[in-house]
This record gives C-alpha cells, structure tokens and sequence, in this order.
C-alpha cells in the first residue's frame, strides 16, 4: 500500500460508543468515493447480524488459516476471547481501483494499521461524552452478561488512554453532529 492508492480511514474506538453508527450515516449521506470494510470475527452473530455484510462470521481455523496465508491486514483477539480482523481483500483492491476504504476496527487494530503505514492513512478516535454515557450505552443493549459488560468496561478505560495516538479525536455527543465532523476531517485530510 502507498499514497499513491485511494484514503485510507481508520475509524476506532471502545465497544458501544458508535462508531459503525456514525460511519454508516457517513457513508449513506455523503458523495465521498469510501466503502467500510467488513471485518471478520470468530464471535456469533448478534440478533439481525448478516454474514457478509455486517461481519465475516468465521471459524477459529478459518480466521487462522487466513492469518497464517498472510490474508490479513491486522488482527487481535478482542476482550480475551474472539479474533476481529480485516482481510486484506477489502482493502487493497478497492484502494488500487480508487475507492477509499474505512476500516471500524478496535484500537488494537488501530495500532497495528499505524505501525503498517505510519504515513499513509487518517486515523479517527470516536470517544463517549463521559465514561458514565458509554456504560449506559453498554447496559442498553441488553445484549451480554454482565460479567462481559464489566470486562468491556474495563477495556474501554485502557482504550480511552490511547485517544491521543490517533489524528484526531471525536466525541460522540449528537450523532448528526459526529458524522458531520468525521466527514470535514476526511475532507480535509483527502482534499476532496
């Protein structure tokens, strides 16, 4: 991957703080020539979740067969227990034809993507309006056992000390106004 290819955006932050929400209004509402990359994950799928189109839903060995082919861009087992990752295919050769790529991914991908192409990408870190209105999001899902909103809680505390490692930093107090300021930086950042 070198400059000369189309933007690429990373997008991160802690579980539950919007980020596919403020992309996905990005993507339905603006003219920038930008896809989000599907990534893949060994978690199930989460009630209305589809293969192929919110995540890739994959077996352990699939998802290591894919590391060990070198497929992948970046990886990491998340919150102890499932592997995330974005395969090289959606990013490289939408990249090579034009077509700007936005990967939302958690900020250990994030800091795999910074030691890749340290240069040649913009990165975004949506942060909650306090840490009270991010568990509350959390909580509101009503979709995990405690114990795994604890553990989401905990890791969202480390993530949010890694806020300043990023490009720029936006709080996602109104979504509308979220997916205006993400929208300017890429502008900015592209010149488009």
């Amino acid at each position: 991957m070198t400059k000369d290819h189309a933007p690429l955006i990373v997008v991160s932050g802690p579980a539950g703080v919007g980020k596919t929400t403020v992309v996905t209004r990005l993507l339905e509402g603006t003219n920038l020539c930008l896809r989000r990359a599907i990534t893949a994950t060994t978690r199930e799928p989460r009630p209305g979740e589809v293969d192929g189109t919110d995540y890739y839903f994959w077996s352990e060995g699939e998802f290591r067969a894919t590391i060990d082919s070198g497929r992948m861009l970046e990886w990491a087992v998340v919150f102890g227990r499932d592997f995330y990752g974005t395969p090289r295919s959606e990013v490289d050769e939408y990249r090579a034809r034009g077509v700007g790529v936005i990967l939302v991914i958690d900020v250990q991908g994030a800091a795999r993507v910074r030691e890749l192409l340290p240069n040649y990408h913009l990165s975004v870190f949506i942060e909650p309006p306090s840490f009270e209105e991010l568990e509350a999001r959390l909580r509101g899902r009503k979709d995990m056992p405690e114990e795994r909103v604890l553990r989401r809680l905990a890791t969202a505390r480390d993530e949010l000390t890694q806020a300043d490692k990023f490009h720029h930093r936006i709080v996602n107090r109104d979504l509308s106004e979220a997916v205006r300021e993400l929208e300017r930086v890429i502008r900015e950042r592209f010149n488009n």
